[in-house]
C-alpha cells in the first residue's frame, strides 16, 4: 500500500489544480511554482527558473509567457481553491471571511493596471504617502488553526482596480456575490473597515457584514410600528439619535462581557442598540459600544447587518480582521508578491494573484502536516514561542522539498547526513 510522504502531499495538492490549466502549461505551473517556494534570490520569473527547471528541459521562454498570454483562467483558480479550503475547514455552518485592499508596489510606466495610490501602511491623518503600483482588493477565509492565537486570513479571491474603472465597493460587491453564486447553501459573514461601510446597502444574498462606523455617523430610531391604518406612506426612521460619540455620554447601563481579541481575551464593557444608519442604508442595523473598562483605550463603534449577533462576535469578528493585515505582509516579504518583472497584459494581475494563491496553499499544506506543527524548532533567543508563523510553515516546506531534491541528486550516494543537515537548513531559511 502506497503511503503519501511529505513531498507527495504538496504534488498532489498542486495537481488538484491542474483542471484550470492545458496539459502543456499545468507542467509549467507545477514547476514555477515549486521553483517559487523554493527560490533564494529575487522572485522574477528568471530567478525562479533556476530553482524550478535547473536542467533547463523547457525553453525560459515558456515560463516568461506563463503570466501574460498563456490559456487560464483565474477565477477558476480561485474557484477551486475556494471550495476546497471550505471544504475542509467549514463544512457546516456560516463562513467568516476578510476584506482590504493593498497596493503592490510595482515601479515603471509600462506595468499593465499600475497607477498611483495613497499607501494605506505608510500614510497617517497629518501626512499622506502615495505609491505606484496595483491596487488589489482581497477577500480571504477566517481560519482558526488548531494551536490558537490569532487567527489565518487566507486569499480566495482577488480584483484589480483600475484608475477609471469599477470602484473599490463594486469590486468587494462582485468578489462576495461570486462567493456567494460558487457556494449557494451557505451564509457568509464578512469583516471589513469602515472604508467599506457601502457595502451596507448592496444587494449581497446571504452574506452580513461587520464594520465600523463613523464617531459622527447620523443615526436614527427604527421607524415606529403602525398602531392603527392612517392615509400616507409608513415612516423610513424613527426620531434622530446623538451621534455614537455623543450617545455614550447617556449610557447609564454599561454591560461587562469578554472577548477574544487575536487569541487574547479581553474584558469590555459593550451597549448595543438597533438603528438605521440613514445616509449610508435603509436597512437597520445593530450598532454595537465597546469601552475599555481601564480607560486606557479609545472607545469603539462597530454596527453590523445581521441583528441576531451578540456583542461579543461583533467585537470578536472585527478584532480577528487584523489576520489579512498579516497576510499582505507575509505575501510582500516572505514570498516576494511585488518581485515578479512581467509587465503587459494580464501577467501584473495573474502574477500577484498567484502570490496570494501561493500563500493560502502553503499554509492549507501546513495544516495537514500535523507531525511537523509537533516538531516546532524552537530558536535559542526564542524560548517562549509556541506559535507556528508563515516563515516556519514555509520553511517547512522548503525543507521537505529540498531534502527530497538533494536525495535524487545523489541517488544512492552515500552523503554525511550533517552534512546534508546544515544545507537544507540554510536553503529553508533563506528567502
Amino acid at each position: 500500500m502506497f503511503t503519501p510522504t511529505i513531498t507527495s502531499t504538496w504534488q498532489a495538492l498542486i495537481n488538484y489544480f491542474f483542471p484550470v490549466f492545458t496539459i502543456p502549461t499545468a507542467n509549467i505551473f507545477a514547476s514555477l511554482v515549486t521553483g517559487w517556494v523554493l527560490c533564494t534570490c529575487r522572485r522574477t520569473v528568471c530567478g525562479m527558473l533556476l530553482f524550478a527547471d535547473p536542467m533547463c528541459k523547457k525553453a525560459h521562454d515558456a515560463y516568461h509567457r506563463f503570466f501574460p498570454d498563456a490559456s487560464w483562467d483565474i477565477s477558476r483558480l480561485w474557484k477551486m481553491l475556494a471550495l476546497l479550503l471550505v471544504k475542509i475547514f467549514y463544512p457546516t455552518g456560516t463562513i467568516p471571511t476578510d476584506l482590504d485592499d493593498t497596493v503592490f508596489r510595482r515601479c515603471g510606466r509600462k506595468v499593465h493596471g499600475a497607477a498611483w495610490w495613497r499607501d494605506p501602511v505608510r500614510s497617517c491623518d497629518i501626512m499622506k504617502v502615495f505609491g505606484r503600483g496595483l491596487n488589489l482588493i482581497v477577500l480571504t477565509l477566517r481560519i482558526y488553526p488548531a494551536w490558537g492565537g490569532e487567527p489565518l486570513a487566507l486569499p480566495i479571491n482577488m480584483r484589480l482596480h483600475r484608475k477609471g474603472g469599477p470602484t473599490p465597493t463594486q469590486l468587494a460587491e462582485q468578489m462576495l456575490n461570486e462567493l456567494a453564486d460558487w457556494l449557494p447553501q451557505r451564509r457568509f459573514i464578512c469583516h471589513c473597515d469602515g472604508f467599506y461601510t457601502a457595502l451596507t446597502d448592496c444587494p449581497m444574498e446571504r452574506t452580513a457584514l461587520i464594520s465600523r462606523m463613523r464617531r459622527d455617523a447620523w443615526i436614527y430610531r427604527l421607524p415606529p410600528v403602525k398602531e392603527k391604518p392612517h392615509p400616507g406612506r409608513r415612516r423610513k426612521r424613527g426620531d434622530r439619535l446623538p451621534a455614537p460619540r455623543q450617545l455614550v455620554g447617556q449610557i447609564k447601563p454599561w454591560r461587562q462581557i469578554q472577548t477574544i481579541e487575536r487569541g487574547v481575551i479581553k474584558k469590555r464593557l459593550v451597549y448595543s442598540l438597533k438603528v438605521i444608519w440613514y445616509h449610508v442604508s435603509r436597512k437597520p442595523v445593530l450598532l454595537v459600544i465597546s469601552r475599555d473598562p481601564a480607560g486606557k483605550e479609545r472607545d469603539d463603534f462597530f454596527f453590523t447587518t445581521d441583528l441576531t449577533l451578540t456583542p461579543v462576535e461583533v467585537i470578536s469578528g472585527f478584532a480577528g480582521r487584523w489576520s489579512i493585515e498579516d497576510t499582505f505582509k507575509n505575501t510582500k516579504q516572505l514570498v516576494g508578491g511585488q518581485q515578479p518583472q512581467t509587465w503587459k497584459g494580464k501577467g501584473p494581475e495573474r502574477a500577484a494573484a498567484m502570490s496570494l494563491w501561493l500563500y493560502s496553499t502553503v499554509w492549507l499544506w501546513y495544516l495537514q502536516q500535523k507531525r511537523l506543527r509537533n516538531r516546532l524548532p524552537i530558536p535559542p533567543w526564542y524560548r517562549t514561542k509556541t506559535h507556528p508563523s508563515f516563515a516556519d510553515a514555509l520553511a517547512a516546506l522548503r525543507r521537505a522539498l529540498w531534502q527530497e531534491r538533494i536525495k535524487s541528486m545523489f541517488e544512492n550516494s552515500i552523503v554525511h547526513n550533517k552534512i546534508t543537515d546544515f544545507l537544507i537548513a540554510a536553503l529553508s531559511a533563506a528567502s
